[in-house]
């Protein structure tokens, strides 16, 4: 028993680490957008009394061009930002991705589903000890082999690019 206690705080004590994306359980409501759009500095008006009324996804003072900002962060060009929201080049790529219709909810009803088919796996797993990384188990069935896919389409005929080596 004693010998048991001092194998599982050993392993216990190896399991730090950094797993980013991979660790299921989120501590937070979502992304952190401060980390990833640039943002000017917070002034204080002289008067609070002269602010105009809020633009909800709109400019505003501090931010004149949020759109062309946000391009601009992910490393696009600012002139890319088009009225429509859809460059001309793009038309025809949208309306055959949408060409089924879209789900306005789909993020709500990705995250749903998302939960329930964790909360399915972690069942399964009630016997491992905590802090383990399960997020390649659980996804182990929905992954894809980018070779063996590249071998498949290239034996259907289809025009692929190159690849490198297998590793």
């Amino acid at each position: 028993m004693i010998f048991a206690t001092a194998a599982v705080l050993t392993l216990s004590a190896c399991a730090g680490g950094d797993r980013g994306l991979r660790d299921l359980r989120s501590s937070s409501g979502g992304p952190d957008e401060f980390t990833v759009l640039p943002v000017g500095p917070l002034a204080l008006p002289d008067s609070l009394s002269t602010l105009p009324a809020p633009t909800p996804g709109g400019v505003n003072l501090t931010d004149p061009n949020p759109g062309g900002d946000a391009i601009v962060a992910l490393g696009g060009r600012e002139s890319a930002a088009r009225a429509g929201g859809i460059p001309a080049a793009d038309s025809a790529l949208v309306a055959r991705a949408g060409r089924y219709g879209t789900d306005p909810n789909i993020r709500a009803t990705l995250a749903a589903e998302d939960q329930t088919f964790r909360n399915r796996r972690a069942r399964a797993g009630f016997l491992g000890l905590g802090g383990r990384d399960r997020y390649f188990q659980a996804y182990a069935a929905q992954a894809l082999d980018a070779y063996s896919e590249l071998t498949r389409f290239r034996n259907l005929g289809v025009a692929t690019p190159t690849a490198p080596p297998a590793p």
